[in-house]
């Protein structure tokens, strides 16, 4: 069985895959993951050998190398549900506004999450990770809101350029603003600065006990609302005409990514392009069904951030490179490949 090209409204090339192909890349995908979880849990600046990290999984502590496993366990962990959250909610904003360039960074709702958290440091003392989920959440909330509100200003409403442009010009606003609150605060200017890089490093089960019940909802969401997206892709009025009420549908996929990208930034500060680079990526090997790329892309996602966590490790020995830094030079040069590939136009 071959894959089946057809052309929606917009005229543009989409490819179908056949569910076996599909299969095979999440089979594929999947086993990567595993085998990046092996390598964080036991990559680091000490080694950890197979007996130490059976051993630290199992809860043992005994020797330097099993107490690294422990260190480690929940490290990768996080890397793994933010990761897999952030490219989900890329793949959220990129249906909801049609826009293939659509990002939690660009769109300014990661610069939101951290204004809000800033906020909360600065003038409010808050330093614990569930107070820091809620305060993010609200601030994401605020900037998507704002981003859609500007960008739906003139003739032809919210078009994707606009939502781009919008974005793009809030997110530097909303970092002046951090930076402004920031430099003459001496006392939480370095922990603020280490936290707006990006990282999974200061990882606990608490820390994940607190954001893993937001990030299942923003998930859930997210994948009751593929089919809608699927339907809007299509169109505003073939979506109408099929009996999907627009505005809901854009609305629920969008507390999906807020949602998401708003706990992922205030456990793990603002890591870029995790939400931009993934969704393009699913979309090359599994096609443009929601159905399919909300679960595509939250497992190559996980593996993204996981990936980078460990390359940060490996090349800066016995310190370490943020997770944020690596996806951005690992982000950048694969995007760019991919706006370069013909296939692109499929997308």
């Amino acid at each position: 069985m071959t894959a089946v090209t057809t052309k929606p409204l917009s005229g543009v090339a989409i490819v179908r895959r056949p569910t076996r192909v599909r299969l095979a890349w999440l089979a594929l995908a999947f086993g990567v993951l595993v085998v990046l979880i092996l390598l964080s849990i036991s990559v680091g600046a000490r080694g950890v050998s197979l007996e130490d990290m059976i051993a630290g999984l199992q809860g043992q502590a005994d020797n330097l190398g099993q107490a690294a496993v422990l260190k480690r366990v929940p490290r990768t962990l996080l890397a793994l549900i933010v990761g897999a959250a952030l490219a989900v909610s890329g793949t959220m904003m990129q249906g909801v506004t049609r826009n293939p360039l659509a990002d939690p960074g660009i769109l300014g709702v990661n610069a939101g999450a951290s204004l809000a958290v800033v906020v909360g440091i600065a003038f409010f003392g808050l330093w614990t990770a569930s107070g820091f989920i809620w305060i993010a959440i609200m601030g994401a909330t605020v900037a998507a809101i704002f981003v859609y509100l500007v960008g739906a200003l003139g003739r032809g409403g919210a078009t994707p350029l606009k939502l781009a442009l919008a974005g793009a010009a809030t997110a530097v606003a909303l970092g002046a603003f951090v930076s402004a609150i920031v430099l003459p605060r001496n006392d939480i200017a370095g922990s603020v600065r280490s936290w707006q890089v990006g990282g999974v490093g200061g990882a606990s089960f608490d820390t994940i006990g607190a954001v893993l019940p937001f990030l299942t909802v923003g998930l859930i969401v997210s994948w009751l609302s593929a089919r809608r997206l699927n339907n809007l892709a299509l169109g505003d009025d073939v979506a109408t005409g099929l009996g999907e009420r627009v505005a809901v549908a854009r609305a629920s996929a969008a507390v999906g990514a807020v949602l998401l990208c708003g706990a992922a930034t205030a456990v793990a500060g603002p890591i870029a392009f995790v939400g931009l680079v993934v969704p393009h990526v699913c979309r090359l090997l599994v096609g443009v069904d929601h159905r399919w790329l909300v679960p595509f892309g939250a497992v190559v996602g996980a593996a993204l951030v996981i990936a980078a966590d460990v390359v940060g490790r490996v090349i800066a020995r016995p310190g370490e490179i943020e997770v944020g830094i690596i996806t951005a030079l690992i982000g950048a040069p694969v995007f760019i490949h991919i706006v370069r590939r013909q296939k692109v136009r499929e997308l």
